[in-house]
Formats: C-alpha cells, sequence, structure tokens
C-alpha cells in the first residue's frame, strides 16, 4: 500500500482534528504517524497514512482535507524508513554530524528529508514560497531545497538546535548577565529566586498604575508569594529580575510556556524610573536569545492596543500585530526562526503601531 504525507493548516479550535481525521478516514486512509509544528500562518498538523491499492490518490486526500477545514495543504510520497521516532533520529543524526561535521548538509537534508543540500555562504533566509531553507552553521550555511511541502518553523528550529548540539558555535547563555543600558548603567539580570518575593513586591508599589496597568490591564498592586514561586518552578517558563546597582529589583521579564507547541508568551514590567533608558529592550533581547535556545520558534505578547511602548519594542523585533476578538487588546507574534510572523486576516502589515 503506497504511503503518502499530508501536512495541512486548520484552525486551533476542539473537534478540528477528529473532523480531519475523520475524512481522511473516509477515504481509506490509515494514519501512521502524526506531529503538530508551527508554520508560516499557525499550527500545521503533518500525518502519515497509507492507502489501500487503488484507493484514494493524493488530490482526492487534499479535498477530504479541505472539506474538514484545511488549508494550504500539501500530500506528497513518504518512505516506510521516515516511520521511525523522531527524537530518536535527531539524536542519531547529531550524533552523526559531531563525527562527520563536513557531512552537515547530506546530515540536514535527512532530518528535514529535503530534496537537495549543500554549503553556501548566504545568511539564514527563506524564499517567498518557503521551499527553501538556510540554516546558519558557523562561518558557513547550509541551503536546503524541498519542493511542493514548505519549510515550518519547527523545522528551522529543529535544525538549528542539531547544528548547535552537533557543532556549537558559542556556549549556552548564563544564568546570570550583566547588561550595559543606554546612558552606560550596568545592570545584573538573572533568573528570579523564592527570596525575591519582597523585592518584587517593593517594585510593584514604586510602578504608577499606569505601568501595572500595561501589564496586568488593571492596576494591580503586586503579585502574591505563590505567584512569585511559581514563576521559579521550571515548568512554568523562565521568570528574569533586573536589579539596579543598588541591588534592587526594578524589571521583570517572563519566559511562559503555554500550550502551543513551539511557542511561549513574553510580559514585562519595568519600574517607571528606569523605563525610556534601553531596558525593556535589552530584556527582550534575552528572552529571544533564550527562547531559541531552549528550541521555541515563537514568541507571543497580549497587550493593551495602547500600549504603544510595548508594541514598538517587539515590532522593532521583528514581531506583528494582530487583533483580537477582545476590544481594545492585540497580540504580538515574534517569530524566532528568521523570518517575520505573516500579516493575515485582522494583522497589522506596518512596521509601527
Amino acid at each position: 500500500m503506497p504511503l503518502l504525507r499530508i501536512r495541512t493548516e486548520i484552525e486551533d479550535r476542539p473537534g478540528r482534528l477528529a473532523a480531519l481525521t475523520a475524512a481522511l478516514a473516509a477515504r481509506g486512509a490509515n494514519i501512521l504517524g502524526l506531529t503538530v509544528q508551527v508554520g508560516t500562518e499557525g499550527v500545521v498538523d503533518e500525518f502519515v497514512v497509507d492507502v489501500p491499492s487503488g484507493g484514494a490518490g493524493p488530490d482526492e486526500l487534499a479535498r477530504a482535507a479541505a472539506s474538514a477545514g484545511g488549508a494550504r495543504t500539501a500530500v506528497v510520497p513518504a518512505r516506510p524508513r521516515e516511520l521511525v521516532d523522531e527524537p530518536t533520529r535527531a539524536l542519531a543524526l547529531a550524533t552523526r554530524a559531531r563525527v562527520e561535521p563536513h557531512a552537515l548538509p547530506e546530515i540536514l537534508a535527512e532530518l528535514l528529508r529535503a530534496h537537495e543540500a549543500a554549503w553556501t555562504t548566504a545568511a539564514v533566509t527563506y524564499d517567498d514560497e518557503g521551499d527553501v531553507l538556510t540554516v546558519r552553521a558557523g562561518q558557513r550555511a547550509v541551503r536546503l531545497t524541498r519542493t511542493g511541502l514548505p519549510f515550518t518553523a519547527t523545522e528551522a528550529a529543529r535544525a538549528d538546535a542539531l547544528v548547535r548540539a552537533a557543532l556549537p558555535v558559542a556556549p549556552p547563555s548564563a544564568a546570570s548577565q550583566r547588561v550595559a543600558l543606554a546612558d552606560g548603567t550596568r545592570v545584573t539580570v538573572r533568573p528570579i529566586e523564592r527570596d525575591d518575593a519582597d523585592a518584587v513586591r517593593a517594585m510593584h508599589e514604586r510602578c504608577s498604575l499606569d505601568s501595572r496597568r500595561m501589564r496586568y490591564f488593571s492596576a494591580k498592586p503586586f503579585p502574591p508569594r505563590s505567584a512569585v514561586e511559581r514563576f521559579c518552578e521550571p515548568w512554568h517558563g523562565l521568570t528574569l529580575v533586573a536589579e539596579g546597582p543598588d541591588g534592587s529589583v526594578m524589571a521583570l521579564a517572563h519566559l511562559i510556556h503555554v500550550v502551543d507547541p513551539g511557542v511561549a508568551e513574553v510580559a514585562f514590567l519595568v519600574e517607571d524610573a528606569w523605563q525610556g533608558r534601553g531596558l525593556g529592550r535589552a530584556l527582550a533581547g534575552l528572552l529571544v536569545v533564550l527562547g531559541r535556545e531552549r528550541g521555541l520558534v515563537e514568541l507571543r505578547a497580549t497587550a493593551l492596543s495602547e500600549n504603544a511602548r510595548m508594541r514598538r519594542l517587539l515590532v522593532s523585533l521583528g514581531g506583528r500585530t494582530r487583533r483580537t476578538e477582545e476590544p481594545g487588546i492585540v497580540e504580538i507574534r515574534l517569530r524566532l526562526d528568521g523570518r517575520p510572523a505573516p500579516a493575515g486576516p485582522g494583522m497589522d502589515r506596518s512596521k509601527a503601531p
């Protein structure tokens, strides 16, 4: 029986995946594998299916996916050797890359099932169709081509992670760092600790009502001690604190895990006296680096539409603003794979808020 790889984007709502699998099953497709990825437009589902001899072909399966709400569907041949555990396959390829660094193009091609791969000196980029991906590897890069199945942001992150694992070009970011602000002031940025609860409360009390409203959508006085303890838990994500020269906490930056694969939510609160000095930008830059090191492919922030400072900051880093169903609230999406978030329906294509 022929094996096919089906990739389609569906709306991330309850029941959509069930409807899609039912539509494929109705055409005789037996699902052997399923992965969920972040693509250029949103969540992408990828199936490996077998179909009876003489059964539904690629065109019919594409129509079935469309009837169940699938968009931008691609159906291409698959091979039995692709039906292996993906983490095991990636680890094996990383091990091979350490032993055979000269074979990195071939190894990345196998990882992403690309049709062509070669060394290049180009920077990381995509073509307009997403069929070409360039992965930086030290002073060089590998250019991959895969016709008919555009690369997803998740696949770009996988390739970057394999290169970092096999050919590390820089040490991982230190837990505690000294950061220079625009005026030359040096501050310390480090992960939050449980003992910071009182300092975090004091910082909130020094913040204006408007600053707290921009962060929490209400003039919340300060997070309870239980919230600070939650910020310290790895399952929650990562929270950074910025300490001034006198050791006081004057900013918080959050990288919060969410259920969407490869995505984390970001949020910031900077004490009023330290705003406009480059601290927010420094914290955002650190979260981008840490997000990439953690294998994330997209950062998202929810903000009041009047929060021009937050919007300008993330847009300047490549983010795009999307309207939400709640009046006065927007979402900014920042991609970490070298491609800006698409300006789809409800998104602001401009570079300024």
